[in-house]
């Protein structure tokens, strides 16, 4: 009975007798992580009454594509199939005109289980509907799309259009006619500071993308594939209990690092919108960079896509904003401390005040072995030692600790030119949320 009890919280159900939190009970599905094994490939749990939620991912399926106005109203949802029409078929607009180009999340709950069934397993429970001991995730929007501008406005947004007012990057003008253009791509070069004004710029409810948004985006993503590799090859045939198999591919990872630089600095070269193709779909699109190594030498990329989110590692780093990471030096403590705040009415870049401390991350570099879990299903790493790019997470982590204790920012998903440290969990804790970078750009949410 998917979608029943979504945002409602009755008593019982209809015929009598029944509580809604024993009917949605039994009706979870998720995976389990063991620590002790290094294959970053997980197993498929469910309720006694989820038979076959895996294959029909009914919480996965909530989520729908939709053009939203700066009111925060849904001014039509897209064709699941054809972003070009709207779900009544007639023609779309996604220059921004019509709205943001966002991704409805619904209701749904989510649990985790630590040491269960034994110890050094986690299990990551997620449902449709309200039940005892499962934590509401309430109903938001996030940008299909990395973030874009409008210049005239300071306005952030997600949305398709090339005009000079929408230039991205860092707005450097002077390539408008070139290969390397920046008109149509995602904004960059604008630090966590002002990136959040510029999202807030929009209106009431509008935010940047939220650490517990890239948080979700990755459960899902290992929930309905079952891995946390998710650079895994593509592959599209179902399993033949009809579940998903493989990944996203290695995405937009695979630029030469010095190659990017002469090209554009470490700018953005992929227009946003070069996976709609896919739609609300997951996987990735071929798109060719004209000149990307040097004149007349096309270099080719894959574009990567989960349920209608472009990018969601890969290209740009992402910075994410209500996470305040605490480095202590070894004489302030010796400790990295993760701060959350939910609420984005207490997200700032100066303390930790209405934070939440969630737990210690790790202090060293390396590949992510374990992660920090606990009742909100953290993924930051807490071991970065004995991984690899393919084993555990199979992705980076990047930090340093400095002589005088730090508050740092969050940046996740990884550059174009780094496709063995790359991926949804990857992570950096090395900069202070002034930092800015070509090569550091956004996503928006809307609550």
């Amino acid at each position: 009975m998917p979608g029943i009890g979504i945002g409602k919280s009755p008593t019982f159900r209809r015929g009598g007798g029944v509580s809604w939190s024993s009917y949605w009970a039994t009706r979870w599905y998720g995976i389990e992580i063991d620590e002790a094994n290094s294959s970053p490939d997980v197993t498929r749990i469910e309720g006694a009454n989820a038979t076959g939620f895996h294959a029909t991912l009914p919480v996965h399926s909530l989520l729908k594509a939709c053009l939203l106005s700066d009111a925060g109203t849904v001014n039509y949802y897209l064709d699941p199939t054809d972003w070009s029409k709207k779900a009544d078929g007639t023609a779309s607009n996604l220059d921004g005109t019509d709205g943001q180009v966002m991704i409805e999340w619904a209701d749904f709950w989510y649990k985790v289980e630590e040491n269960t069934p034994s110890a050094g397993k986690h299990q990551i429970k997620i449902c449709e509907g309200e039940t005892t001991g499962f934590t509401l995730v309430p109903k938001h929007y996030v940008s299909a799309y990395e973030a874009n501008i409008t210049r005239s406005t300071s306005k952030f947004g997600s949305f398709k259009n090339t005009g000079t007012d929408y230039r991205g990057g860092n707005n450097t003008s002077a390539w408008d006619a070139a290969a390397n253009t920046l008109l149509g791509m995602p904004v960059t070069n604008i630090n966590r500071t002002n990136g959040r004004t510029y999202a807030r710029n929009r209106g009431t409810g509008w935010n940047l993308y939220g650490y517990n948004d890239h948080k979700w985006l990755f459960w899902f993503f290992a929930i309905e594939y079952a891995t946390l590799n998710s650079q895994k090859a593509v592959n599209a045939v179902l399993t033949a209990e009809g579940y998903k198999q493989g990944g996203l591919g290695a995405g937009t990872t695979t630029a030469v690092s010095a190659t990017w630089n002469t090209f554009n600095t470490y700018n953005p070269f992929i227009p946003v919108g070069a996976s709609n193709a896919l739609a609300n779909g997951s996987g990735e699109v071929a798109y060719t960079k004209n000149d990307f190594g040097g004149a007349g030498v096309h270099v080719a990329f894959k574009v990567p896509r989960y349920r209608g989110h472009e990018h969601p590692f890969g290209h740009i780093w992402k910075t994410v904003d209500g996470i305040n990471i605490e480095v202590q030096s070894v004489a302030g403590g010796g400790k990295t401390n993760t701060y959350v705040a939910d609420n984005p009415a207490n997200w700032n870049d100066a303390n930790y005040t209405n934070y939440v401390n969630h737990g210690e991350q790790a202090r060293a570099d390396g590949y992510q072995k374990t992660a920090l879990l606990g009742a909100t299903a953290d993924f930051v790493p807490t071991v970065t030692s004995g991984g690899s790019d393919s084993t555990y997470y199979c992705d980076n982590y990047y930090t340093n600790i400095p002589t005088t204790t730090a508050l740092r920012a969050l940046f996740v998903g990884g550059p174009a030119h780094d496709t063995s440290a790359s991926g949804f969990a990857s992570s950096r804790t090395l900069s202070v949320p002034s930092y800015a970078s070509t090569a550091l750009g956004f996503r928006l949410r809307f609550q």
